[in-house]
């Protein structure tokens, strides 16, 4: 037996950038396990790796996502990455809305205006708190103007973003925090032409070091920048080696995130 695979860049409109996602598309019906599920992801070696299950009714379809070491909860790049196999593949007819059945709920996916695709996401806000033991120590981010906890990751606001292009985090001293990351933010420099704020996203417990674009990461930063800068929607730029644009609406409780992606590698799952 064999499952259709494909590599698709995300937040992306170019081959090479964006953050990469492994997409497999697995029969009607098929249950399968989750250990084979973890050692694709393993083997594919990215930092998410989607399984697609078509559900019952048309654009339905339930989706998980591994990294090479867990299984996680909420994945943005991936969903944006499934949603355009799907689509650009003819798994669903271009223009129809695409729901996904996931740890996290109900997740939508619909086309926009240039190839856009916007994703229909919870808003995950941090709260202030102390930051843990070790964890500005481990990114040495110097003192950090905020530091909040949100449902998965930390968030740590720092001076500006050349602080943030400049970390060089010892990622061997996060594992322990109690959080799947950390994403660390600033408002964009003065003149910086594209986008409103600037961010990297670390989570070595999930074996990740540094996720190239992380779009659950702008779940917390949407709700986060959006009355700091006084902006309804906003574009965060992730400075990875890679890096991304990903445009944001929060929304009350919930995020939309905007994208775009490109198939990299087609094939099949022997």
């Amino acid at each position: 037996m064999s499952w259709p695979l494909f590599q698709v860049d995300a937040f992306t409109a170019e081959p090479f950038a964006g953050n990469p996602a492994a997409v497999c598309l697995l029969e009607p019906g098929e249950h399968a396990d989750p250990g084979w599920m973890q050692r694709v992801a393993a083997e594919m070696n990215l930092s998410e790796t989607a399984f697609l299950v078509p559900g019952d009714e048309p654009g339905a379809y339930g989706l998980r996502w591994f990294t090479p070491t867990v299984e996680v909860e909420l994945c943005g790049h991936a969903t944006l990455a499934s949603a355009h196999m799907l689509w650009t593949e003819g798994r669903v007819p271009a223009g129809q809305p695409i729901r996904f059945d996931t740890a996290s709920g109900a997740l939508a996916a619909g086309p926009g205006a240039g190839g856009t695709i916007w994703l229909d996401f919870p808003a995950t806000p941090a709260s202030p708190v102390d930051p843990p033991a070790g964890l500005i120590e481990a990114l040495g981010a110097g003192t950090p103007r905020w530091v909040g906890r949100a449902r998965f990751d930390y968030l740590v606001e720092v001076e500006d973003e050349t602080a943030v292009r400049d970390l060089t985090p010892d990622t061997r001293r996060m594992g322990g925090l109690g959080s799947r990351g950390a994403i660390v933010t600033a408002a964009a420099a003065a003149g910086a032409a594209g986008y409103d704020f600037v961010s990297r996203y670390f989570a070595p417990a999930a074996g990740i070091d540094e996720d190239p674009v992380t779009g659950s990461a702008h779940c917390t930063m949407g709700p986060f920048w959006a009355p700091r800068l006084g902006r309804e929607e906003l574009t965060g730029f992730q400075a990875s080696a890679r890096g991304g644009l990903v445009q944001v609406r929060p929304r009350g409780d919930r995020v939309r995130l905007g994208g775009q992606a490109i198939t990299v590698v087609r094939g099949e799952l022997a």
